[in-house]
């Protein structure tokens, strides 16, 4: 029969690639099909619409690799590549109907060595895609937001980081993921945030980040059992990464204090979470939904005096002691920004009297 040989001995070993990769047999097996139509017809024919309609056939159990030329069964033909006489196609079965399609063999003698190709580029193309979308799946259970890395290489535009979880897969740390200032050495261990996930040229890649605002959050939902059970909720978060973050929480639970259970004893619990961001400033800020509350808590460590809304142009004016100005503003403006950011209003802020 066709197609025998090093098409066979692929098909034996495909069972168990898809049995270590997880993935369905006929899922590349059907991929492999149409990859082999197309591939007929680019090198047996010399344009598209040279070829006649084909269907590649692949036997699960043998392996068998089988080529049919597909023709519709017509009274009067005139097109020989898609179309057979009633009478023809009689003369291979009795049961053949004007409107029907016939599968007429065509398959090459050499058509086994193409289809060994073939089928080494479809199943190499199938696994770095099943492996995508292992991992985009993980992503969607959130068990990869934050993985553990290891630096591997240090490089002018990005740094090659070897991540615990998928030895196998790429991971970069691009420089715009990289907080200003923050250094990397060789086989230092620290935590990443997947902020990406990309199909590369030979497997997965992903990309990651020190600056997303989800570094932040999952590193608090690790290190705040009651973030984790859900007593505790994270509002909302504004960062500014390797300088400063605002992240504003608030309790389900009227006996749980919310910025008590992120701080920790003794400030544990948030000390954890500041080393391992390598001392970036992190302000947590009791959120209300009153937003003259919500906003002049989000001023912090600012002292606010006053503060008037304008809920349609979702604008505030804040005032604050006169000495205490340049602190509610922020080095480079970044306490007020990162308050806006946080409360999603623009503020504004003057020195006023107590």
């Amino acid at each position: 029969m066709a197609g025998k040989g090093k098409v066979n001995e692929l098909i034996v070993a495909l069972n168990d690639v898809c049995a270590e990769k997880g993935i369905e047999e006929n899922v590349i097996l059907d991929a492999l099909e149409a990859a082999l139509v197309a591939a007929y017809k680019k090198n047996y024919y010399k344009g598209k619409n040279d070829a006649p309609n084909v269907l590649v056939s692949i036997d699960r159990k043998t392996g068998e690799i089988h080529v049919y030329a597909q023709k519709t069964v017509v009274e009067l033909v005139e097109d020989e590549r898609d179309q057979i006489s009633l009478d023809d196609a009689r003369a291979i079965s009795g049961e053949y109907e004007i409107g029907d399609i016939v599968n007429i063999e065509v398959t090459p003698m050499d058509f086994g060595r193409m289809s060994a190709m073939t089928a080494k580029q479809v199943v190499t193309q199938r696994i770095r895609e099943a492996e995508r979308d292992v991992l985009y799946n993980d992503r969607q259970d959130q068990s990869l937001g934050l993985v553990n890395g290891t630096i591997m290489l240090v490089e002018s535009d990005r740094v090659h980081v070897r991540v615990e979880q998928y030895k196998d897969t790429e991971a970069f740390l691009p420089k715009r993921e990289q907080p200003e200032g923050e250094v990397y050495k060789q086989g230092e261990t620290m935590r990443f945030y997947v902020s990406d996930i990309r199909s590369g040229y030979k497997n997965t890649q992903l990309i990651l980040s020190r600056t997303h605002p989800g570094l932040i959050k999952k590193l608090f939902e690790m290190e705040v059992p009651e973030i984790a059970e859900g007593i505790v909720e994270i509002k909302g978060i504004a960062r500014e990464g390797g300088s400063r973050t605002k992240i504003a929480v608030h309790s389900n639970d009227p006996d749980v204090d919310a910025q008590g259970s992120c701080i920790g004893g003794r400030g544990i619990r948030v000390m954890a979470i500041n080393n391992e961001l390598k001392n970036e400033k992190i302000d947590i800020i009791k959120w209300s939904e009153d937003p003259k509350e919500f906003i002049t808590a989000s001023l912090s460590p600012a002292k606010v005096l006053t503060c008037e809304v304008d809920e349609e142009e979702k604008s505030a004016k804040v005032t604050v002691p006169e000495y205490q100005l340049s602190l509610a503003i922020g080095k480079s403006g970044q306490n007020v920004r990162l308050a806006a950011k946080l409360t999603g209003w623009k503020i504004d802020i003057s020195a006023g009297e107590e």
